[in-house]
This record gives structure tokens, C-alpha cells and sequence, in this order.
């Protein structure tokens, strides 16, 4: 069976690369369409990889700009110009950009055998901090260009559950299945040296506009009323200074580790660390973030405000704590009164939840049963 995976964004490519090694272990013969603009970077890419093709595509440099939807139009125009030519059994579209939507729903439309499905990773315009602005023209329209295509897919994956609920009339009478972001296995040795007098947090990720950092400040404040409190840094971005000036302004220490990407050294920061902060604007419309997914593999409990999955996940497994159920006067007290062994305890259940939803078994495991359905 011919096998395509339609993908804009090389952000998403952890995914991908899942996906592609499932289906070729699964004997497809597997082809992926992906651009050759890298989102982060700004650059256009020259690597090769096997059964990737990658579309020569627009730049852009404002994320939220004309220049960009009309890069993301061109490739997918582009893109479906490819997979005519590999006429595939199934196809395979990561959402967004919504153009992709579209031009995936005229395909299946014209070759109504292809089994088509949709994997929204992502929202738009409901996951962009714009405000109500986003509830008019032309976001609308962009919505809708997504929203009208939707009936055409056999499946549609959701990242999230939240995503389901957002989408809830848009999905009435559609196939929909949750399939959690998904991490491969590593090999770490973890040595966990946790001590009652200090408090130690952690921030991993992306430091930009959709961190709330202002309720970073806030909970770093409360812990510090009752202990010596220092936040671990592991990452960069646009707000790196401000989060380092209001932590430290909150009177608590800052430890800025910069970009890592060996587990080893994640793991030894982690193991200094009581809780990973999984904090986000309100504002931001998703249930589950990519920190946390990595904090659990490495046993790290969370501080939590994301709503939806994560605090289902925090509420069910007690891997941390959920600030929409506590205030933080009683989080700080709660947590400095906490028995060692109670941290253990959470570490021990962050990674088995990331064994159960989030390892590449788990991920595997549901692709493969979404399948059977087609």
C-alpha cells in the first residue's frame, strides 16, 4: 500500500519521523512531503533524508504576517501537485496550515478510494494569543478553510482532547480519535539529590510571548517566603531577559543552563529539581505541551495551569500540582510541608504516565488501531 505524509513544518517533525518509521516497519511504501523552510530558523534546509521530499518553499520572517500564509499556500499547492503524481492508497495531512486542508478535501474529492486523514496538531486561529481579534475577518476565513474540509477526511487525529471540544460542531458526525505527542525512548541514568531546606524549579522550553511570566514571578514569590528558592533555565528565546529580571526580582536564584539537547545533561539538572513549570498565558488554546511531555520522561512532576488533558493527567495520576485547584499562598505552604518521599512518589508516576500515553509504544499503539478502522 502507497502511503503519503503531507507535513509544512519541520517543528513537527518528531512526529513525523514516528509516523514515518511506523509505516515503514509496517510494509508501506512510504513517501513524505514536508517543506524546505525551517519555521524556527528562518533558513531554507539542504539535508536529505530517505522517502522525504522536500518543497522548495517561500521565507518568511514574521510569524504572523501575508508573507507567510502566502508560503503556506504555495507549498501545499505545490505539494498536491506530488501526490497526484503518486496517486498513494492512503494520505496522511498534518493540520495546520489550513491550506493544506483544502487542497487535501479537493483531492479526496476527485479520487474518492484514497483513504484521507487529518492529524490537527495545532489550531488556527484559536491557539494564537491575538484576543478577539481572532473571531473576525479575515481570521474567520482562515478557520473556515479548514472547518469546511474537515467531512472529507475518514479520520481525524486530534493532538489533544481539548482540540475535540474546541471543534466540537465542526467534528459532529466525523471519526475523531485523541493521539497524544509522543517521545522516544532514551537511555538516562537518573540520580534524584532532592533536599527539604531548598526549593528548586525548573523552566524547559521555548522563553517567548505565550509564557506567563508574570505567574512564573508569582509562584517563584510564594515559594520564597518559605525557602531558599532557585529556578533551573534549560532553553532561549525573545523573553529570556525578562523571566531571568522577574524571577530574580521575586527574590529567588537563576540558573541559566541555555539550549541543551543531550538527555543526560536534562536529566542531571532535573534530578536537582522539585517540579517542572508547565505555565502559559490563559489566553493560549492548548491542552497539553510538548515541556511536559519531556519533563515526565524524566520523572519530573508539574507545576501546572494548562487546561483540559494536562490537568486531567495531573488531577488522575498525581504527577504535580494544578494551580486552578490551589492558590499559590497554599501551594507554596502545601509543597514546603511535603514529605520527601511524596516527591518520589510523583517522580516515580511522572514516568510511568509517559511510559502509558507518551512513549513511541503508546503511539505506535493507537496509530495502529486507528487503522484497522480505515
Amino acid at each position: 500500500m502507497k502511503a503519503v505524509i503531507v507535513n509544512c513544518f519541520d517543528t513537527y517533525e518528531d512526529r513525523i519521523n514516528l509516523l514515518y518509521e511506523f509505516f515503514k516497519n509496517t510494509g508501506h511504501d512510504i513517501t513524505v512531503i514536508q517543506s524546505d523552510f525551517r519555521h524556527f530558523k528562518k533558513i531554507h534546509r539542504t539535508d536529505i533524508k530517505t522517502d522525504f521530499v522536500f518543497v522548495k518553499s517561500k521565507p518568511y520572517f514574521k510569524n504572523l504576517s501575508i508573507a507567510r500564509l502566502s508560503s503556506h499556500y504555495f507549498f501545499a499547492k505545490q505539494a498536491f501537485k506530488i501526490v497526484e503524481d503518486i496517486n498513494p492508497d492512503l494520505l496522511y495531512v498534518i493540520i495546520p496550515p489550513n491550506s493544506l486542508a483544502k487542497f487535501a478535501s479537493q483531492y479526496k474529492r476527485k479520487n474518492k478510494k484514497v483513504k484521507l486523514i487529518f492529524d490537527l496538531i495545532d489550531l488556527w486561529p484559536e491557539t494564537i494569543p491575538l484576543g478577539k481579534v481572532k473571531s473576525m475577518p479575515p481570521f474567520t476565513f482562515w478557520g473556515m478553510m479548514r472547518d469546511k474540509s474537515i467531512k472529507f477526511a475518514d479520520i481525524i487525529i486530534t493532538e489533544c482532547n481539548l482540540y475535540q471540544a474546541v471543534l466540537e460542531n465542526v467534528l459532529k458526525g466525523s471519526k475523531t480519535k485523541t493521539v497524544y505527542l509522543a517521545k522516544r525512548d532514551i537511555n538516562v541514568v537518573s540520580s534524584p539529590s532532592l533536599t527539604k531546606d531548598e526549593m528548586n524549579l525548573c523552566y524547559l522550553g521555548s522563553i517567548n510571548n505565550i509564557i506567563d511570566i508574570p505567574k512564573i514571578k508569582e509562584i517563584v514569590e510564594s515559594f520564597s517566603k518559605y525557602k531558599s528558592t532557585t529556578l533551573h533555565i534549560i532553553g532561549d528565546g525573545e523573553s529570556k531577559g525578562s523571566l531571568i529580571e522577574e524571577v530574580k526580582k521575586a527574590g529567588a536564584k537563576v540558573e541559566y543552563h541555555g539550549k541543551i539537547y543531550d538527555p543526560q545533561q536534562k536529566q542531571n539538572i532535573f534530578d536537582k529539581c522539585h517540579f517542572g513549570l508547565n505555565i502559559m498565558k490563559d489566553t493560549v488554546c492548548v491542552g497539553l505541551t510538548m515541556k511536559s511531555i519531556d519533563y515526565f520522561q524524566h520523572g519530573l512532576p508539574i507545576i501546572n495551569n494548562i487546561k483540559a488533558d494536562t490537568t486531567e493527567i495531573v488531577k488522575q495520576h498525581k504527577v504535580g500540582v494544578n494551580l486552578s485547584e490551589i492558590n499559590l499562598n497554599e501551594l507554596a505552604n502545601e509543597v514546603s510541608n511535603m514529605d520527601l518521599e511524596e516527591y518520589y512518589e510523583m517522580r516515580r508516576n511522572a514516568t510511568k504516565v509517559f511510559d502509558e500515553l507518551f512513549s513511541k509504544r503508546a503511539f505506535e499503539g493507537k496509530i495502529n488501531l486507528l487503522l484497522e478502522q480505515l
